[in-house]
């Protein structure tokens, strides 16, 4: 079973919808973490929304210290945002390390609709790039270089 860890900074948006995606795409061949350099209390309500809409189990979603996963064995290190790509810390067993440049959905400053679209936008993302990842076996193709999507 390949370990998977999606890092953003407040674990509460984009890497826990990530961690909730993969889960329910790659069903049992994936063990799927998420965790944040420096996590918020709560999921985001809308993540939480998002995820709901596409039928996927929320209930043990919490945000999680990045601190709890350094040594140990993760297969692929997915970090979600740029400022957590910055604070990191190496993963030296990692078979591959990639960074997804996302937007930041709980950033975004509207109406309950504009935000819950927003959020749409990104979780939807998140699903395209994961299923690229599953569907041409780029996972863990090159585990000498980050991966691009």
């Amino acid at each position: 079973m390949k370990r998977v860890l999606f890092i953003c900074t407040g674990n509460s948006s984009r890497s826990q919808m990530a961690e909730a995606l993969l889960r329910e795409i790659g069903k049992d061949e994936f063990e799927v973490y998420s965790a944040g350099t420096h996590p918020k209390a709560n999921v985001n309500p809308f993540a939480m929304e998002v995820l709901k809409e596409k039928g996927i189990d929320i209930e043990d979603l919490h945000p999680k210290k990045l601190d709890q996963f350094v040594g140990q064995k993760i297969d692929l290190v997915v970090t979600v945002c740029d400022k957590a790509r910055q604070e990191c810390p190496t993963f030296p067993g990692a078979l591959s390390i990639d960074h997804w440049s996302l937007e930041d959905p709980s950033a975004f400053q509207g109406t309950y609709e504009e935000t819950l679209f927003t959020f749409r936008t990104i979780r939807d993302e998140i699903e395209r790039r994961i299923r690229e990842y599953i569907l041409t076996g780029k996972i863990f193709s090159n585990p000498t270089k980050s991966l691009k999507l």
